[in-house]
């Protein structure tokens, strides 16, 4: 199968589940959240968003394709960036970190090392930024999809905890403990992309 980890730009957009290219929870804060829904206008705001930390910052995102299918795509940028952010109980975002914002990945493609090669990458791009560090907010109890990873996934992939909070704690990725990826980044993506199988789809009983 071939795979490939693209930027993510506005031509990508489209490729994003509906209700993630339609949903601006972390682009504005929650008022302007909710003027933006009740317009009917949250993909215009999400598009100038991406247009806009492209143009001022640089990339903001990654898209994941399997044999040109996305599959999957993670978004993050500077605090000043995530008005969203300042809502949250463990908020602020240091000012030395990226945060990650928030990731999908279909579930047919799972548990399979998706995730962590979508954190390496983001890594890898960060560090060539001169980046320190990335930040994200978990939730404690994640049951379902939502906008805030689960915290569990975030610890899996390498993550510390540097606030603690029963709902929504942050999590810290220091890059600087990552600098071999650096060297062989290329070499451990190509182990994990080439341990990826799609599972098969299950048959109704």
């Amino acid at each position: 199968m071939g795979r490939r980890l693209v930027p993510l730009t506005l031509d990508h957009l489209k490729d994003l589940p509906h209700r993630c290219r339609t949903c601006v929870f972390w682009e504005l804060d929650p008022v302007s959240g909710h003027a933006a829904s009740r317009a009917g206008k949250p993909e215009v705001e999400k598009e100038a968003w991406i247009s806009a930390v492209l143009l001022e910052w640089g990339s903001c995102g990654r898209v994941v394709y399997v044999d040109d299918v996305p599959v999957g795509f993670v978004l993050y940028a500077p605090p000043a960036y995530v008005p969203r952010s300042t809502a949250f109980p463990t908020s602020p975002v240091a000012a030395d970190a990226v945060q990650l914002m928030t990731g999908w990945i279909t579930p047919a493609y799972r548990g399979q090392g998706l995730g962590r090669v979508m954190v390496q990458t983001v890594a890898k791009d960060l560090l060539r930024r001169n980046v320190r560090a990335i930040e994200a907010f978990g939730q404690a109890r994640w049951a379902e999809p939502a906008c805030v990873l689960p915290a569990d996934h975030l610890l899996a992939v390498g993550f510390k905890t540097v606030r603690p909070h029963p709902s929504f704690p942050r999590l810290r990725l220091e890059l600087r403990t990552t600098l071999s990826w650096k060297e062989d980044v290329e070499m451990a993506l190509d182990r994990l992309w080439g341990a990826v199988q799609k599972e098969p789809a299950l048959r109704p009983l």
